[in-house]
């Protein structure tokens, strides 16, 4: 069975690394979706997203890692996935997983969502503050794996 792992990735941390490679023991196939949102603003672009999460996850045979603009549940349909991957950091994530949850089965009841607490060392680690660590000049170098923080440099060199 193949299970799928959405989000937006932007940029991909060490807690999305790990439960990928937590979810990719599961399951006989994981595919990481990263969301071509307009709803947000990015730092990267889905593209540039999905090449540094294949770059992160190189050594996990069975993951493949994709694009996808518009609903989870559509693109679940077309690959013949029933099974949703969410990590989870916090309590305070689990209302909107809830959330989600409840509608993607009600957008299709075939849909089973997994939660997935993130490990440990990795709960603290969100996106956006890694993004404004890596903004001031911060080491993120124990929060992104290593094709991400070349790439944070490199982003932000361009925008100073």
């Amino acid at each position: 069975m193949t299970a799928v792992y959405p989000g937006s990735f932007d940029p991909p941390t060490l807690g999305h690394i790990d439960v990928i490679e937590r979810a990719a023991k599961i399951f006989g196939g994981l595919c990481v979706v990263v969301a071509n949102s307009s709803r947000k603003d990015a730092l990267f672009s889905a593209s540039e997203r999905k090449v540094l999460l294949e770059k992160s996850v190189k050594h996990l045979k069975n993951v493949v890692v994709d694009i996808h603009d518009g609903l989870t549940v559509d693109y679940m349909k077309k690959i013949k996935s029933r099974v949703i991957i969410r990590g989870l950091r916090a309590v305070s994530d689990f209302e909107y997983e809830l959330a989600m949850a409840t509608m993607n089965r009600k957008l299709y009841p075939k849909i089973e969502t997994f939660i997935m607490m993130t490990g440990e060392n990795y709960y603290y680690i969100a996106s956006h503050t890694v993004k404004e660590v890596a903004l001031h000049g911060g080491d993120v170098s124990q929060l992104v794996p290593k094709p991400v923080v070349d790439a944070l440099k490199k982003k932000l060199h361009k925008k100073r």
